[in-house]
């Protein structure tokens, strides 16, 4: 259990969580039209999804360009939020 908890797996566990809550959201707001755009959520989920990618032991460069992805995404949110 140290093992899990000290390896980018629980990082891992918590994006393919929050993947199933965008699911059933995005199935939930085109069912119903109630609730949160998944598009409003898309940022917020893209810039962790790059921040876990920046995590797989790569090379600098593409620890780079994970991170910058990820500010990109997260600029992007709050630029969406901000309205």
């Amino acid at each position: 259990m140290t093992e899990f908890f000290g390896s980018a797996h629980l990082v891992d566990l918590t994006l393919a969580v929050v993947a199933g809550e965008m699911l059933a959201i995005a199935m939930y707001w085109q069912l119903s039209r109630r609730g949160i755009d998944p598009r409003q959520l898309l940022p917020n989920v893209l810039a962790g999804a790059f921040l876990r990618l920046a995590l797989s032991g790569y090379s600098w460069p593409w620890y780079a360009a994970c991170l910058a992805a990820s500010g990109v995404a997260n600029v992007a949110d709050l630029r969406q939020r901000w309205r």
